[in-house]
């Protein structure tokens, strides 16, 4: 089976691969600009039957109470990726414009094997504990702490890294016994779409146990913040949408999972190696043209060695040099459409405006 072999990937809902309500949308090479295909678009009621799906597969199914169920399926899920690994490379180098050098690690193969350890825990886990027997007020009682799954899981996810995303979300919550309604961002379609093509057809997961529904409506996104059938919402991305999701999950006291931002901050001590700690922040701004929510992007250094620190840091940054992603060399491939390029070139600009340099 060849992945996405008619250049358009469609949605998954109740188990079924099916089109978009709201159409299609291209997907497109940010290092190329060139349209890859289509994505499947979906609308309100899309997503609507998603969740909907996602709450019968958990109340309805034996899912979140069937961990050799579960086990084996996370694994499918695994072997499947892995045996579609270098399909799943070259797409993630067209739709993410991830430098090839990264799908070795946390672009796409880290990921998958991170599935393992999910799976693995799941097998493993201690799901009801016997705490003994204790006698409160005199009365004799046994004691026992149950673990089950929350329910439905609402799962936003941003382009940056989504495969690492996409699977941090979807498989411990798989593992645990939830049922999720997963909604990427627009900006990488298809490496979210694969993962339905791979379910429907290489997995014994139920209907309605994973949904997975790309659209360009963000507010398809609050609509899982919204829905009292979502148990759990779960975000990645901005602060700003961060908070928009909380107050949207606050009135039907939902479970929240934030991961907000990022400026990580790269301190240096003053008996720090200030050339290699330098160099290494430099370096790591550029992987992937530092999109990436834990890259060092603020560099703190002693005050009396700034300008040592500044002229190290601009070297290593200045001897690497933006390219063809799909090459074994490259560091830092494009970013990832023309308006996060004018978005960066704005602050370049604002930097200078305020009294910086380059």
């Amino acid at each position: 089976m060849a992945l996405l072999a008619d250049g358009v990937s469609r949605l998954l809902i109740d188990g079924k691969l099916t089109s978009g309500g709201a159409g299609g949308f291209a997907t497109v090479n940010p290092a190329t600009e060139e349209v890859l295909g289509e994505a499947a678009n979906a609308d309100a009621d899309d997503m609507d039957r998603a969740i909907g799906a996602a709450r019968r597969a958990f109340d309805e199914t034996d899912w979140s109470t069937n961990t050799e169920l579960r086990v084996r399926c996370v694994r499918q899920l695994r072997d499947a990726m892995l045996e579609h690994v270098e399909e799943l490379r070259d797409l993630t180098i067209a739709d993410v414009g991830a430098p090839r050098m990264l799908t070795a690690g946390a672009q796409l193969e880290g990921p998958i094997n991170d599935l393992s350890f999910a799976a693995d825990t799941a097998e493993n886990y201690e799901w009801t504990q016997d705490l003994g027997q204790a006698a409160p007020m005199g009365i004799p009682t046994r004691r026992s702490v149950v673990r089950e799954a929350v329910g439905v899981v609402g799962a936003i996810t941003p382009w940056n890294f989504p495969h690492q995303i996409n699977l941090a979300k979807l498989g411990p919550a798989l593992a645990a016994g939830n049922a999720i309604v997963l909604k990427p961002a627009p900006d990488t379609p298809w490496v979210a779409a694969v993962l339905g093509e791979l379910i429907a057809e290489n997995t014994d997961i139920p209907p309605g146990v994973v949904n997975i529904v790309t659209s360009t409506d963000h507010a398809l996104g609050a609509m899982l913040a919204k829905d009292p059938r979502v148990d759990l919402v779960s975000f990645t991305g901005s602060t700003a949408t961060g908070r928009s999701v909380m107050a949207d999950a606050a009135a039907t006291i939902k479970k929240v999972f934030l991961e907000l931002g990022g400026k990580s901050a790269f301190l240096v001590l003053d008996d720090a190696d200030l050339a290699a700690a330098c160099s290494v922040a430099g370096f790591s701004v550029c992987l992937h043209a530092g999109q990436g929510c834990a890259i060092t992007t603020r560099l703190v250094v002693p005050r009396a060695r700034y300008d040592e620190a500044v002229a190290i840091a601009a070297g290593t940054m200045g001897s690497i040099k933006a390219g063809d992603p799909s090459k074994p060399g490259t560091i830092c491939g494009p970013v990832i459409s023309a308006r996060q390029r004018d978005r960066v070139q704005s602050y370049l600009d604002l930097a200078i405006t305020e009294g910086g340099s380059f």
